[in-house]
C-alpha cells in the first residue's frame, strides 16, 4: 500500500482514533526533553513501544550518494550506531520519493535485493517522508517488525505525529549545521559578503546592500537610495518596540549583537525574521550592519510549539472523553477491553467477563453500567462465591416468610433490587448446578419464583458475569451447564493479566501512590528506579490487587518522599535481578504457600490467606486444588 494514506486510515480524517492512546502526551514529553541526537534516540525508542514493533528508525537523505544514513536506529533492545544504506531496491526508495508506503506482510518477498530484509527476518513495513516547508524530502523515518503489522489507524496517527516532530528536528538541525558552516567558511565576512551587509545612516536610511540583503528584503538595486530599514519593521507593539531598542543602542554607540527582528519584504509583504548585528562605523556617522535569515527556524519553533498546543489538547480530550474512573493503563490490550466497554454498554447484551483474580473485572463490569442507559438504575453485586452454598437460590431470587428455618420475614432477592438497572454476578462459575437451571430461565424469560412462593416475579435487569475460571473447559467437564455459559457469553471481554500489561505498571504504580500517599497524609513524589525495575521484573500472580497492596505496604515504611521496593517485598521475587525462569503456576504455588505460612495455615478469617490474597476463601481453597497445595 503506496501512496497517499488512505481516508479510512488518515487521522486528520478520524480524529477521535488518536484519543484511545492515553500515553501519547507522556511520549511526547519525553522526546521533547531531550537534545541534540538524543533527540532522534528518544524519538526511535518511544515510536518503537508506542507501536509495539521492533525496528524504528530516523535517517536523513543523501540526494547526491541516494543513501540513507541513520540518525537514530532502535534495534528491539539497543541502538545500531550510524548505519548507512542504498536506497534503490528498498521500501525506503519509494518514501525518499515522497510516499507514504505500507507493506503490512511478505515485505522481504516484496523487495528481493535488499537481502538485509531476508537476513533480519522483516514481515512488514511502515515509512513516512520528512518533508521541510517547501516539500523537499530530508529524510524519513520507517518502523519494521518481524511479525505482520496491521494498518491499524490509531498507530498510523502516532506515526504521522512523530514524523512531523522528527521533519521539524531534522530542519532545525540541518539549519543549525549550515549556520556553523557558515561561520567557518566566511570568517572574513567583509570580503566575501556572503550574508547580508548593510551600510546605513544613523536614521537608518540605506547607504549601501549587498545582494543577499536585497534578495532577504525584496528590494532592488535602484531602490537602495530611498530605502529606510525602520520601515521594514511591521506596524505591531513588538516589532516596533524591537526595532526601537536596536537603533537606540546604535546611537548610543554600543555594539548590538544578535537581536532577533520581524521584518516585512518590500516586494511582497511577507514576513521574514533576522538575526541582526550592527555596529557604529568609524566616525560615527553610519553604522555596519549584517543579518542572516532565520525565517525558516522562527517558523519551524512556531510549528512546533503549535504542535505541542496541539498535543496537550489531544491529551486533555483524551482525559475528558475516556475517563474510566480508576481504570488506568495506556497497553494495546486494555485499550481493547476499553473498545469493548464502548461498544457493548449502549445495548442490554449479556456481558461475560473473563481473567484472573485482581485484573479489575468488577471496573469493567462498573464501567459498562455507567455508560449503560441503565446508568441512573441500580447496580447491585453477588459475589457467587462468597454466598453459603444453601443460600445462593434465596440471596438471587429472594425468599417467602416461612420458606425455611430462620426465614421470618419474606425478602427480595438481589435480582429483584437490580431492577431497572444492572446485576453483576463475580464468580459465576462457582454457582451451583442446580442453580445454574433458574439462573438460566432469569436470563432466558426475565421471571422467577421467590423460595418458597408460586407468584412469578417478573425484572428488567441487564446481567453481568465474571469469572476467573476457563467456563469452556467446565462445561465440557460438565461442570457447568452449556447452555448457560452460551447464554451468559453473547458478549465476552478477557481482562489481561497485569504480567501482559507490563507497559501499564509504572503508569498504575504511580497512579497508586499517589493515592495511597494521599490517604496516609503522605507526600511520595516518585518511585526509585530500583523499585521501578522490581515492579516490572516480578510476574505479579495477584495481578493489580497484589500490585497496590505491595505499594501500600512500602508506603507506610517510607520515610521521605522517594517510595522504595525492596527484594523482599515481593514474594518469591528471584534474587536474578527480575528474571523469572519459574511457570506462572509455580510462581502463584510458591506465592500462596507463602502466604499460608505466614498466616500458619489459615485460610479464612480476617487474618486468614484469603483475605491477604483478596480472594473469597472459597476461591482460594479451589485453587490450592488445582495447583496440589494441601489445605
Amino acid at each position: 500500500m503506496t501512496g497517499d494514506i488512505p481516508k479510512h486510515l488518515d487521522p486528520a480524517a478520524t480524529p477521535e482514533l488518536l484519543k484511545e492512546d492515553s500515553a501519547l502526551a507522556t511520549l511526547l514529553r519525553s522526546v521533547a526533553a531531550a537534545s541534540g541526537d538524543e533527540r532522534f534516540r528518544r524519538m526511535a525508542q518511544c515510536l518503537a513501544e508506542a507501536l509495539g514493533v521492533k525496528y524504528a528508525i530516523v535517517a536523513r537523505f543523501d540526494a547526491e550518494k541516494q543513501t540513507a544514513r541513520s540518525l537514530a536506529f532502535w534495534a528491539g533492545d539497543k541502538f545500531l550506531d550510524d548505519v548507512e544504506w542504498p536506497i534503490a531496491g528498498t521500501p525506503c526508495e519509494r518514501v525518499l520519493g515522497g510516499k507514504f508506503s505500507l507493506y503490512p506482510t511478505d515485505t522481504a518477498k516484496l523487495f528481493p535485493l535488499d537481502k538485509p530484509l531476508a537476513e533480519m527476518g522483516i514481515e512488514s513495513y511502515l515509512g513516512v517522508p520528512l518533508l521541510d516547508q517547501r516539500g523537499v524530502v530530508l529524510g524519513h523515518v520507517f518502523a519494521m517488525d518481524t511479525k505482520p503489522m496491521p494498518p491499524e489507524p490509531r498507530h498510523l496517527a502516532l506515526f504521522q505525529i512523530f514524523a512531523a516532530l522528527a521533519a521539524v528536528e531534522l530542519a532545525r538541525v540541518r539549519l543549525e549545521q549550515s549556520l556553523v558552516e557558515s561561520e567557518e567558511r566566511f570568517r572574513d565576512l567583509f570580503d566575501e559578503a556572503p550574508i547580508a551587509y548593510v551600510h546605513e545612516g544613523l536614521d537608518s536610511r540605506f547607504i549601501r546592500a549587498n545582494r543577499a540583503a536585497m534578495r532577504i528584503l525584496g528590494i532592488r538595486p535602484d531602490q537602495i537610495a530611498g530605502t529606510y530599514g525602520k520601515t521594514f519593521a511591521p506596524d505591531t507593539p513588538d516589532a516596533q518596540k524591537r526595532m526601537k531598542e536596536a537603533f537606540e543602542s546604535i546611537g548610543r554607540g554600543t555594539d548590538t549583537s544578535g537581536v532577533v527582528l520581524e521584518l516585512r519584504r518590500k516586494d511582497d509583504g511577507k514576513p521574514v525574521w533576522i538575526q541582526w548585528w550592527s555596529k557604529p562605523g568609524p566616525g560615527g556617522m553610519y553604522t555596519r550592519t549584517m543579518f542572516i535569515d532565520i525565517t525558516e527556524r522562527v517558523l519551524m519553533e512556531q510549528e512546533q510549539a503549535r504542535l505541542q498546543a496541539q498535543n496537550k489538547y489531544l491529551s486533555d480530550e483524551i482525559k475528558a472523553s475516556h475517563n474510566f474512573d480508576e481504570i488506568v493503563g495506556s497497553s494495546t490490550g486494555l485499550i481493547k477491553v476499553l473498545e469493548n466497554v464502548e461498544r457493548v454498554a449502549p445495548t442490554d447484551s449479556t456481558v461475560l467477563i473473563q481473567g484472573e483474580t485482581g485484573t479489575g473485572k468488577e471496573l469493567v463490569a462498573r464501567a459498562i453500567h455507567e455508560r449503560s442507559q441503565r446508568k441512573g438504575g441500580p447496580f447491585v453485586k453477588v459475589n457467587c462465591a462468597a454466598l453459603p452454598a444453601g443460600l445462593v437460590e434465596s440471596e438471587f431470587f429472594g425468599h417467602e416468610k416461612g420458606a425455611f428455618t430462620g426465614a421470618v420475614n419474606s425478602r427480595r432477592g438481589r435480582f429483584e433490587l437490580a431492577d431497572g438497572g444492572t446485576i453483576f454476578l463475580d464468580e459465576v462459575g462457582e454457582v451451583a448446578p442446580d442453580v445454574q437451571v433458574k439462573l438460566l430461565r432469569v436470563l432466558q424469560e426475565n421471571e422467577f419464583e421467590r423460595v418458597g412462593g408460586s407468584e412469578t416475579v417478573r425484572v428488567n435487569v441487564r446481567v453481568i458475569a465474571a469469572t476467573n475460571r476457563d467456563l469452556a473447559a467446565d462445561v465440557k467437564a460438565q461442570k457447568f451447564r452449556a447452555d448457560l455459559f452460551f447464554r451468559l457469553s453473547v458478549f465476552p471481554i478477557t481482562v489481561p493479566p497485569l504480567r501482559e500489561r507490563a507497559a501499564d505498571i509504572p503508569i498504575l504504580a504511580s497512579y497508586f501512590v499517589t493515592q495511597i500517599g494521599a490517604s496516609l497524609g503522605k507526600k511520595i513524589d516518585e518511585i526509585d528506579g530500583g523499585a521501578m525495575d522490581r515492579l516490572l521484573g516480578y510476574a505479579w500472580p495477584g495481578n493489580i490487587r497484589e500490585l497496590r497492596n505491595v505499594l501500600e505496604r512500602a508506603a507506610i515504611l517510607c520515610d521521605g518522599r522517594v517510595l522504595r521496593v525492596g527484594e523482599n517485598d515481593l514474594p518469591g521475587n528471584p534474587e536474578s535481578g527480575g528474571v523469572i525462569s519459574a511457570s506462572l503456576e509455580e510462581v502463584e504455588k510458591q506465592h500462596i504457600l507463602a502466604v499460608l505460612e505466614q498466616t500458619r495455615g489459615a485460610i479464612a478469617g480476617p487474618k486468614g490467606a484469603a483475605k491477604i490474597l483478596g480472594v473469597p476463601p472459597s476461591t482460594l481453597r479451589s485453587r490450592m486444588e488445582r495447583l496440589g497445595i494441601k489445605g
